[in-house]
């Protein structure tokens, strides 16, 4: 036992110092949060900036949808006639359809 109460037992003055240097930095950066935190002006401005930032980029998509929706807007019958070409049955199938409707309305009305 009284071997270990000699020199070989003291710890090393340069680790002490090491571990020492460390925990400052890490209260230091812990200091720093806790400043960060209790900044409430500094937080209010990020929070604005980022609902500022978030309503920009939601006016941004907004405005490029108004402008896709009036671009076809201004061309409503070239729209239609771009789809009928390249699926002309449901056209077709309309047309036989109104086409029964009004044979339909011919004949009630003809047996009055």
């Amino acid at each position: 036992m009284s071997e270990r109460n000699g020199s070989a037992a003291k710890p090393d003055l340069a680790v002490l110092r090491e571990e020492i240097k460390q925990t400052r930095a890490e209260l230091g950066e812990t200091v720093q949060a806790l400043a960060a935190k209790a900044d409430v002006k500094a937080r209010a401005r990020d929070q604005v900036e980022q609902t500022r930032q978030r309503v920009l980029t939601q006016a941004a998509e907004f405005t490029g949808r108004v402008r896709e929706a009036a671009v076809r807007a201004t061309d409503p019958a070239g729209d239609v006639q771009s789809r009928v070409r390249a699926d002309p049955a449901p056209a077709l199938l309309l047309a036989a359809g109104l086409a029964a409707l009004v044979g339909v309305i011919l004949i009630v009305r003809g047996r009055r």
